[in-house]
């Protein structure tokens, strides 16, 4: 029997063509609710629609650029024209380039804290605006165990993802009255197309990585995309309707 905990809903997700944010737009479609994915690559974007609708739901591609605020709010704008409502926002897309605190540039900063917090920042004001019309709703704010200090090369990424933590609590405890909820979900370390990436460059290879981890995660192997879905669903769905301001962890046991 088919899973429809999200029937009807629409939700929209940043960064939706890779990683994590495919893999929940795929789900939440399964679960029955219309996807609206914002980000870069029109490829994977079109075909993550295609996908979604052999589920029997429906999606939309909204090409974003979230360096752009013009773009953030033009993903919501015919997100909303689409489909007539906003139940829910998976805030996803995020960039964590090397950025230890003594050699991080300007640029380097400017570009993690841009897509990482104020697009989102960004992207949440016209969530809440659209989730206000429709009787609320709930925003997903994906974070990071580097929100607890971090490691010595992602000092910029760590502090954007402590100023998540903050703008979740913020929504949270700001538009609990209005019933839109916000939660923030510790993701642990996953060998996604962009850690695998950066890995490459600093010459390790998928499988050497996987091995790493598995002896420094408590849990023995590093989160894989399928791991968050479940959590997802949950947090999206009305079984959720009381959690708000709440730390989600599903990180083999990570804590840095």
């Amino acid at each position: 029997m088919t899973n429809k905990k999200l029937e009807n809903k629409v939700i929209v997700i940043t960064g939706g063509t890779k990683g994590v944010g495919r893999a929940a737009a795929e789900e939440f479609a399964r679960c029955g609710a219309r996807v609206v994915i914002g980000g870069r690559d029109v490829t994977a974007g079109l075909q993550a629609v295609r996908i979604i609708k052999t589920y029997g739901s429906d999606g939309l591609f909204v090409p974003t650029d979230l360096q752009k605020i013009s773009n953030c709010r033009n993903l919501f704008r015919l997100a909303h024209e689409t489909y007539g409502k906003i139940d829910g926002f998976f805030a996803y897309a995020g960039v964590t380039p090397i950025s230890p605190l003594d050699s991080c540039s300007e640029e380097t900063f400017d570009w993690v804290m841009n897509v990482n917090f104020k697009a989102t920042f960004f992207c949440c004001q016209e969530a809440v605006k659209y989730m206000r019309e429709n009787g609320g709703g709930s925003i997903v704010l994906t974070g990071s165990a580097q929100a607890w200090g971090g490691q010595k090369d992602r000092a910029a990424y760590a502090c954007s993802k402590g100023v998540l933590y903050t703008l979740m609590e913020h929504i949270a405890h700001q538009y609990a009255s209005e019933q839109i909820r916000c939660n923030y979900l510790t993701l642990g370390w996953t060998p996604t197309e962009g850690e695998v990436t950066l890995r490459n460059q600093l010459g390790e290879t998928e499988s050497e990585l996987r091995k790493r981890a598995a002896k420094i995660l408590p849990m023995g192997r590093m989160c894989e995309r399928t791991d968050y879905l479940d959590g997802l669903v949950y947090l999206m769905s009305d079984s959720s309707a009381m959690m708000t301001g709440s730390t989600f962890r599903i990180t083999a046991g990570e804590y840095i």
